[in-house]
């Protein structure tokens, strides 16, 4: 089977489910129906002699034309994916979808906290719940997952930057057609014929009490010089609000 032409492949709770659900209705393309497939962050895989007829297995049905791809925003924060996703395809294009890291942060807490994972206040996970991140986690790392910076660094250690769009949250629901029709531009797919609705972006949970001022004054600075860096590296505004 053909390779995967591109990756949305991060961040996490920055809009990619809204993205994969705009992009999976794009006659062009073809998206697996289930989000985050998870295969460059396995760690069960041989990765001396990947088998990838298990990636693959998702995209039967995928038409000639279509280019193929799909949505797992761990890869950007992973170490070890970027480097797997070169070996498997060094042409592959990589979309990488930032947001605001505090927000990000307060957003990640709030899924945990749904989903049962997290008994820490959101002020105790962003200062002492760090000790639980000696090296990658994926449930726990609020704060570890908003240093882009660095990142970023590693996916354009592997990937030439023209083969790398940054896009930011707050333009796929503020600024839905522009930043759409951009990332067409960029994967080589006509833009849409029927705009999807941009509403479908949802980062904010309405229940939720807003974030502590305490504790977002805290991570605002935390976070301030790898924002700087981020925005020299990427063209985007990304300051906190």
């Amino acid at each position: 089977m053909r390779k995967l032409d591109f990756l949305i492949a991060g961040v996490q709770k920055g809009g990619t489910t809204a993205l994969h659900g705009f992009l999976s209705r794009h006659p062009g393309l073809f998206l697996p129906a289930a989000k985050e497939l998870h295969f460059f962050d396995n760690e069960q895989v041989n990765w001396e002699a990947p088998d990838y007829s298990t990636l693959h297995s998702h995209f039967i049905g995928r038409h000639e034309h279509q280019l193929a791809g799909e949505v797992t925003p761990i890869y950007i924060y992973w170490r070890e994916s970027m480097g797997r996703i070169h070996a498997y395809n060094p042409d592959i294009k990589i979309v990488l979808l930032l947001r605001d890291p505090v927000e990000r942060a307060y957003s990640h807490w709030l899924m945990e906290v749904t989903r049962k994972k997290e008994i820490m206040s959101f002020g105790q996970a962003i200062r002492e719940g760090r000790e639980r991140n000696s090296s990658q986690h994926r449930v726990f790392s609020y704060v570890e997952r908003g240093f882009y910076s660095k990142q970023i660094q590693r996916v354009l250690s592997h990937f030439p930057r023209e083969q790398v769009l940054f896009l930011k949250t707050e333009d796929l629901r503020e600024k839905h057609a522009r930043t759409l029709n951009s990332l067409c531009a960029f994967l080589g797919v006509d833009a849409f014929d029927t705009m999807p609705l941009g509403a479908y972006v949802n980062v904010r949970r309405s229940h939720a009490a807003p974030m502590d001022e305490v504790d977002r004054a805290y991570l605002a600075d935390l976070f301030w010089d790898d924002i700087k860096r981020t925005e020299q590296m990427t063209g985007l505004s990304l300051a906190c609000q």
